[in-house]
């Protein structure tokens, strides 16, 4: 899924010495073999480069930095969508570039480390024990212990706590939180002037990673964002969209939660977003969208009441106290 879009042109201003992107788009994937890294996306502002997410692997953070540099100019700024490491894990190689960088953030991380992080670290221990974990899935294993070892690495020094136009880095920007949805809090922006929303893992081609996931609250974030009048939509994972594409989507999200929440066999649940999301599901990817697609039937949409509805409300019960300016 990694995408020729790295030089897409949104909203595009033309001078004489060429063209001048409003954003940049640097594509994530998602490969069969490890982890996946999100879609990033970086901004002009007076005092430098914003960037929206930053990646999982070490390439990714890499062609970050070295599009920041080709630029002449430093990153001034890293906005999160939320707390999953394929969208923060390159938070650190930026603080290590440019020191002074501010991070803007949700406040979930919090209680994502005395919960899902903290059995994200067990697992990884277990991993790094046996003798039949792979090189490369080991190098990935310990770049993103270290993440756990050392939260304060990923985490913001800029909580968001609501929606509304916050000032970064000088520039004026339409900040969007929805609760509960694909985590706890997710951030998401619109550019009125290019139309487009920046969605982070509220929508995922592929399939909607449930992971940490509130269906309902999701459900009611994508909602937000089909009210506004944008005509670019850039997910987490995968290509850009057309509003149409997005309405598309999300009526295949809103099928797939309907059929995990009533009594129809799983197997047809999991046809029917296959069949729903074709558009957005490539050949290569077909059989892990259906395999995902299973598993958060049974472990989110299928699983103890109490259990779908352990991301409907706060992991810890500080994480949502603003902090003091």
């Amino acid at each position: 899924m990694r995408v020729a879009v790295a030089g897409l042109m949104l909203g595009v201003a033309s001078s004489a010495a060429g063209a001048a992107e409003l954003y940049h788009v640097i594509p994530g994937a998602v490969p069969l073999d490890s982890g996946p890294d999100g879609n990033t996306i970086v901004f002009d502002a007076p005092r430098g480069l914003i960037v929206f997410d930053t990646g999982r692997h070490p390439e990714h953070a890499r062609a970050i930095i070295d599009y920041a540099r080709a630029r002449h100019r430093p990153i001034a700024a890293i906005v999160n969508s939320h707390w999953h490491l394929d969208h923060t894990t390159g938070n650190w190689d930026i603080r290590q570039a440019y020191p002074r960088v501010d991070v803007y953030a949700s406040g979930a991380l919090k209680g994502a480390l005395e919960t899902f992080l903290a059995d994200s670290k067990a697992n990884a221990e277990k991993a790094l024990a046996d003798p039949k974990t792979t090189a490369a899935a080991r190098d990935q294993i310990v770049r993103g212990r270290a993440v756990l070892d050392h939260p304060e690495r990923i985490a913001p020094n800029h909580v968001i706590a609501g929606s509304g136009r916050l000032t970064i880095a000088g520039r004026p920007i339409d900040v969007h939180l929805a609760r509960f949805a694909a985590t706890e809090g997710d951030v998401w922006l619109y550019d009125p002037k290019s139309r487009t929303v920046i969605a982070g893992d509220l929508v995922v081609g592929l399939v909607p990673f449930m992971d940490t996931a509130c269906p309902e609250g999701w459900s009611k974030a994508l909602g937000e964002i089909s009210s506004l009048p944008f005509t670019t939509l850039i997910p987490g994972h995968g290509d850009p969209m057309t509003r149409a594409d997005f309405l598309q989507w999300r009526t295949a999200y809103d099928n797939f939660v309907d059929c995990g929440h009533s009594t129809r066999p799983g197997k047809e649940c999991v046809e029917g977003w296959s069949r729903d999301a074709a558009k957005f599901i490539d050949a290569a990817h077909a059989g892990y969208a259906k395999g995902a697609a299973g598993y958060y039937l049974q472990t989110r949409l299928r699983s103890s009441p109490q259990e779908q509805q352990r991301y409907c409300k706060p992991l810890n019960a500080s994480t949502w106290v603003k902090p003091a300016a």
